[in-house]
């Protein structure tokens, strides 16, 4: 884990997001202690379309029974 102040960071901040993409976890340091941290963010599987293939089922567009509406209402 590699640690870098404020000052190097503020200059080089492409630098350390690169390293941060390829993996890396990098600690800033304000006046010699940690201060936060960047680190690469989850890698997600890339949306499909249609991918859950179930269906709404006609009955969660019929209107809600009074009793419940009213319940929202309270």
């Amino acid at each position: 884990m590699a640690v870098a102040n404020v000052h190097y960071a503020k200059t080089h901040l492409s630098r350390l997001l690169e390293r941060a993409h390829a993996g890396e976890e990098i600690i800033l340091a304000k006046r010699g202690k940690p201060y936060a941290r960047i680190m690469p963010l989850a890698r997600k599987e890339p949306r499909i379309p249609g991918r859950y293939a179930q269906k709404v089922p006609d009955s969660f567009f019929e209107p809600l029974p009074l009793e419940e509406l009213e319940a929202w209402d309270a």
